[in-house]
């Protein structure tokens, strides 16, 4: 394997941006409902994080800032990522959520990846303005997967596809190898192996020698 896609909100990360945002603007209720109905395959991604967006109207740059600060890698994540690296792998983010809080995360770890293709909540006058941008709306994780395979010049039978929800069922099906981490119940007819920590998400690369095994 040559590329490795990993989804970041539920996969690498515990944290829902939406939900962090929503909690600075007392709305984190009616975040969480819709997240989790989009998450289930209930309601469009891109119907989603407009609405999730629209809740976020007005919200102060600087506690947007401080919701991004909250998010997390999960435990095991940060040191996956640099295995993954010290290995020659490209490693890239294809989110939904945002960019900021996806930076915010990696800084706090010390970590890189090579790729991050997020979305944006957009700022005018120190505020957010309700909108929200980005590759990864209306556009699917199977395509940006691809495009990047294509710029690399890799098969798609040489990438690895790691995710949880809904909207990652796009690049989990046309990945050479697929991961669902902690699946939802409509993902996991799509995954390879489906495991519940970054130690056993470790553990299988190493099987597929993807990974030195550790000493």
């Amino acid at each position: 394997m040559k590329l490795v896609a990993f989804d970041f909100d539920g996969t690498l990360s515990d944290s829902e941006m939406t939900v962090l945002l929503g909690k600075r603007k007392g709305v984190a209720d009616e975040m969480a409902d819709i997240t989790e109905r989009a998450m289930n395959d209930e309601l469009s991604y891109a119907e989603s994080l407009y609405d999730r967006a629209a809740l976020l109207e007005g919200l102060e740059e600087e506690r947007a800032q401080e919701a991004y600060d909250e998010v997390k890698l999960r435990p095991g994540a940060a040191k996956l990522i640099r295995r993954l690296n010290d290995y020659g792998h490209h490693t890239a983010i294809l989110t939904g959520g945002f960019e900021r809080g996806v930076e915010t995360a990696l800084e706090a770890e010390g970590v890189d990846v090579d790729t991050i293709v997020a979305n944006r909540l957009p700022v005018k006058g120190g505020r957010l303005t309700g909108e929200a941008e980005g590759p990864l709306i209306e556009g699917t994780k199977d395509r940006e997967l691809e495009r990047l395979a294509d710029e690399l010049d890799v098969e798609m039978s040489q990438t690895v596809a790691v995710g949880d929800g809904a909207n990652d069922l796009p690049m989990l099906e046309v990945a050479g190898f697929s991961v669902g981490f902690l699946p939802k119940k409509a993902v996991r007819p799509a995954c390879d192996t489906i495991v519940a920590s970054m130690y056993r998400l470790g553990k299988v690369f190493e099987g597929r020698s993807m990974l030195r095994p550790e000493e």
